[in-house]
């Protein structure tokens, strides 16, 4: 069986003027996730990842170490299909009529990085109300039509795939959350409930022979827990 490694990307620039851009700890991590998979021996036959800045350099910064080590790392193609889906776009398109039960909200979204735990409440209302279709928006991406775009992404990897094959694909936690939607058949509320403990540059595992695909691992990150240093334990 061939095997494709899901890697959420580094640490972003939570409450940055630009969010798509690693922030140190971040471009660490990613050199750290490729300097364990040097140590595993892994050689990659394709890499893949989505056109976020994020993703990209996180894949950079991973695959130089596992060159540097004498492993093979072919240079990225890039597939928009894996890119997260627009979280601001369902905050504005959905914080409005969150407003009349909670007044703060607005204060709390603009003012994130010190109000990281009211956050982070807030935004899982409106992301399980965008998942649960709970709203009048057309102009915005539809849970569904988020789940196809991901789900034709790794249509694409299996067919150009070999048997055997090891594959990696740099990519962000929705991403993944849908893919364990598609792949393992876990319900969307519940995937999300787990897509908030996803560690930047985890690893999920899925096992594939031909067109058939299952999730063999989700989230590993000992590679970050050997550091012994909790601040590169990171969920954005």
């Amino acid at each position: 069986m061939g095997s494709i490694y899901l890697i959420r990307h580094g640490q972003a620039s939570f409450g940055a003027d630009n969010y798509d851009v690693l922030s140190a700890v971040g471009v660490r991590q990613a050199e750290v996730l490729g300097d364990h998979l040097a140590g595993l021996g892994l050689n990659l036959d394709r890499c893949v990842a989505g056109s976020l800045q994020r993703q990209q350099h996180t894949a950079e910064a991973a695959l130089s170490r596992l060159r540097a080590a004498g492993l093979a790392a072919p240079a990225v193609d890039t597939d928009p299909a894996f890119n997260e889906f627009d979280a601001d776009a369902v905050i504005r398109a959905l914080l409005p009529s969150l407003l009349e039960q909670e007044p703060e909200a607005l204060h709390i979204m603009r003012n994130a990085p010190q109000n990281r735990a009211e956050f982070q409440r807030l935004f899982s209302k409106l992301v399980l109300r965008w998942v649960a279709g709970d709203y009048d928006n057309a102009e915005l991406q539809s849970w569904q039509a988020f789940h196809d775009q991901v789900a034709g992404g790794l249509e694409r990897v299996l067919q150009h795939a070999e048997s055997k094959q090891n594959i990696a694909v740099f990519t962000s936690g929705g991403t993944i959350t849908a893919l364990l939607h598609h792949v393992a058949g876990v319900p969307a509320d519940r995937a999300f409930e787990l897509n908030w403990q996803i560690v930047n540059t985890s690893l999920s595992r899925l096992k594939f022979r031909g067109s058939e695909v299952a999730l063999a691992s989700f989230n590993s990150h000992v590679h970050l827990e050997l550091l012994r240093a909790p601040e590169f334990i990171t969920y954005r």
